[in-house]
């Protein structure tokens, strides 16, 4: 039976680190501050955003919200970025994903500064973190090496397979890993034998987005297994990428959805922006 992998018990832990970091930039009269945009109101978004206000009251960082019409034109959501990235107050700016179709995400990414690029999306955020330098890493990926670390999972020598290779979190999942000197494969729609490749896994980090997908015969016993799945089974209940129930009696250790990865991210977004208001200095 897995050891279950709490998210929300980890995720805590890191924003009562970052709270505790933020209290004391504040006592120097230092305020760190991030900017969300949110254009649209598409309701998954809006739950994000709403909850990454909830974590920066929670830790003590200013929040400052633009939320936008949908039909707001891609120059003026970009005029907005440049303005935010002009001023010294804001050390963060995140703009929520995804966009209305007619805006081009990719460009709008490429307007904000590095510096302030808590996401860890720009493209220079990305190349830092393929050449090993210092830079925003994506949320999602980070946090998902602190559950591992803070559980005592041991990273280094071990076979780590990820299924999906986005740019959010396959791609820069697979960098951390590297750095944590595991050995990779990623895996993906065109792989073959997946089973084959996913049974060698120490530690199965599955990103696919698609619900249950993964059962007990993609998995090597003992193997930890860390599901970024965000998504609805038949009954309209919130699951994973993996089918928890047949994976818990073969895996050694494994997150849960809700309440694995998912706290994860925001605390990694909370630390990104105390990085980024401790730089600013």
């Amino acid at each position: 039976m897995a050891t279950i992998i709490d998210g929300k018990a980890i995720s805590q832990q890191i924003k009562d680190e970052v709270k505790e970091k933020v209290a004391e930039l504040n006592s120097q009269g230092k305020e760190v501050c991030l900017a969300v945009i949110q254009v649209g109101d598409n309701p998954a978004s809006t739950v994000y955003v709403g909850n990454k206000k909830k974590a920066c009251a929670y830790v003590g960082i200013k929040s400052l919200a633009y939320e936008l019409p949908g039909e707001t034109s891609e120059e003026e959501l970009l005029s907005l970025v440049r303005e935010l990235n002009g001023k010294e107050d804001v050390h963060g700016i995140l703009v929520q994903l995804p966009l209305p179709d007619h805006i081009d995400e990719d460009k709008v990414i490429q307007a904000i500064v590095p510096e302030k690029d808590v996401d860890g999306f720009h493209p220079q955020s990305v190349g830092a973190l393929s050449i090993g330098q210092p830079g925003f890493v994506s949320c999602t990926p980070a946090g998902i090496i602190q559950l591992l670390k803070r559980s005592g999972i041991e990273i280094d020598g071990k076979e780590c397979v990820i299924i999906g290779r986005s740019n959010i979190v396959g791609k820069p999942m697979a960098q951390l890993l590297l750095r944590e000197n595991g050995t990779v494969t990623v895996c993906h729609s065109h792989t073959k034998n997946i089973k084959e490749v996913t049974r060698r896994a120490d530690i199965l980090v599955v990103a696919i987005g698609r619900a249950k997908m993964v059962d007990a015969s993609y998995i090597k016993e003992g193997a930890v297994v860390i599901d970024v799945g965000m998504d609805r089974d038949e009954n309209g209940k919130l699951c994973g990428d993996v089918d928890f129930e047949d994976v818990k009696e073969k895996a050694g250790a494994i997150t849960p959805v809700p309440g694995g990865v998912g706290p994860m991210t925001i605390a990694m977004l909370m630390y990104n922006c105390l990085c980024a208001g401790s730089m600013h200095r």
